[in-house]
């Protein structure tokens, strides 16, 4: 196969990869333009051309996709659950200590307790959301 047939399906599995964004098309690709210029060098031989591409093909679809994958498909920043509470500020309700007391987090009232070894919080007072424990948010004085 002319060189020329192999970039060009190389630059339409490019321009598939668009649509999916899975990175196949894209490793396909990748092989597909090595293949070209095997296929400019050996243009006679399309065996060899052929086994260029399906070795180059799966080596980038086993060892390059999956640090793509990870890089460009990483975890979810949105926090839920505990991890969306901590750092959140809340505003103390009745008095909190070391001891107990309640905190207005997002519109829900908390129970709550100041870290260990603090001045006692009177209501009014900006908190912020340091740890969970159970069902109690442990805060510290700060907007």
């Amino acid at each position: 196969m002319p060189a020329w047939v192999w970039f060009s399906g190389a630059l339409l599995l490019s321009l598939a990869e668009l649509l999916g964004g899975e990175f196949v098309l894209l490793m396909l690709g990748g092989g597909a333009l090595v293949t070209a210029g095997v296929a400019w060098l050996a243009p006679d031989l399309l065996w060899l051309q052929l086994l260029v591409f399906a070795l180059t093909s799966v080596g980038l679809v086993i060892g390059a996709r999956p640090p793509l994958l990870r890089r460009f498909q990483g975890p979810s920043r949105i926090r839920t659950g505990i991890d969306a509470v901590i750092g959140s500020k809340a505003m103390v309700i009745s008095t909190v200590d070391s001891s107990g007391g309640q905190v207005k987090i997002g519109g829900e009232v908390w129970s709550a307790q100041g870290v260990d070894g603090h001045r006692p919080l009177t209501p009014g007072t900006p908190v912020t959301v340091v740890e969970v424990r159970g069902a109690t948010a442990v805060v510290i004085w700060g907007p």
